[in-house]
C-alpha cells in the first residue's frame, strides 16, 4: 500500500512539474513578444528647443505698419509672385499684427481664396476683425494661435508669409513642425526679416536657415530686394 502511495505522489509531482514547465515557457514567450513590440525609447529624439535669445512680441500701436510706401519698399507684389499667391489660393499671414499683409493678400486671392491672419496677441485678433468689417475683407479670418502652434487646419494652406516675426517666435522649430500638417503639397513658406542676434528684433540668415531646415524644410530661394528695415526674403518648401 505504501508503495502505491509513493508511486501516486511521484506521478502527481511529475504532472505538476510538466505543467509548471509549460506555464513558464508560455509566460517567457509572452514577455519576449511584449518586449519585441515595445516602441524604441524616446531618448534618440533630437531636442527641438533652441538655445538663443528671442525678441519680445510687439504689443504697441498696430496701425504703425500701415504706412505709406511700405508695400513699395518691401516689393510685396513681387513677394507674392514668388510665393505663387494667385487667385483662389489659401494664404497664412503668420504674425499678422494689424493685418497689413492680410488685407493685401485678400485682394490677390479674391473671393475664391482665403487668408488666415494668425497672431498670438488677442488685441491683434480684435484689430483684424474690426479691419475685416471696415474694409469688407470677407475672405480674411483671424486666428488666435499659440506660441508653439499656429492652429491651422490640416492640408489647408498654399503659401505662408512670416513677415518681421520669426525673431519673436520663442520655439521656432517646434512652431514650424506644428505648421507642417496644415500645408498642402507644394506649399511655399516665405520669411522676411532683418539681420540681428535674436533679441534685437532680428535674426541672422545662417541661424534662421539652420533652424528651418531642422524643422523639415528645404531652402528654395534667397533674396535681398526687400527694404523698409528688412534685409532678406527667404523661401522654403517641405522636404
Amino acid at each position: 500500500m505504501k508503495k502505491y502511495i509513493i508511486a501516486w505522489i511521484a506521478v502527481k509531482l511529475t504532472i505538476l512539474g510538466v505543467f509548471s514547465f509549460y506555464v513558464f515557457q508560455e509566460n517567457s514567450i509572452l514577455q519576449l513578444a511584449q518586449v519585441s513590440t515595445s516602441p524604441t525609447p524616446a531618448a534618440a529624439v533630437v531636442d527641438d528647443k533652441i538655445d538663443r535669445p528671442t525678441s519680445n512680441p510687439f504689443k504697441g500701436d498696430l496701425s504703425r505698419y500701415d504706412k505709406e510706401n511700405r508695400a513699395e519698399n518691401l516689393q510685396i507684389e513681387r513677394v507674392m509672385n514668388l510665393l505663387q499667391i494667385t487667385e483662389g489660393k489659401t494664404v497664412a499671414d503668420i504674425g499678422a499684427g494689424g493685418g497689413w499683409f492680410s488685407a493685401i493678400a485678400s485682394k490677390r486671392v479674391g473671393e475664391k481664396g482665403k487668408v488666415f491672419a494668425v497672431d498670438i496677441n488677442k488685441d491683434a485678433i480684435k484689430y483684424i476683425n474690426e479691419r475685416r468689417e471696415k474694409e469688407n475683407l470677407q475672405n480674411v479670418e483671424a486666428v488666435l494661435g499659440k506660441t508653439d502652434d499656429p492652429l491651422l487646419k490640416k492640408d489647408s494652406i498654399d503659401a505662408v508669409l512670416i513677415l518681421n516675426t520669426y525673431h519673436e517666435i520663442a520655439e521656432p522649430i517646434i512652431y514650424l513642425k506644428n505648421l507642417k500638417p496644415s500645408l498642402k503639397k507644394g506649399a511655399l513658406v516665405g520669411i522676411i526679416d532683418r539681420n540681428g542676434d535674436g533679441e534685437d528684433h532680428g535674426i541672422d540668415t545662417k541661424t534662421l536657415i539652420g533652424e528651418v531646415e531642422r524643422a523639415g524644410f528645404l531652402l528654395k530661394e534667397q533674396f535681398n530686394f526687400v527694404k523698409d528695415s528688412m534685409d532678406y526674403f527667404i523661401i522654403f518648401e517641405m522636404k
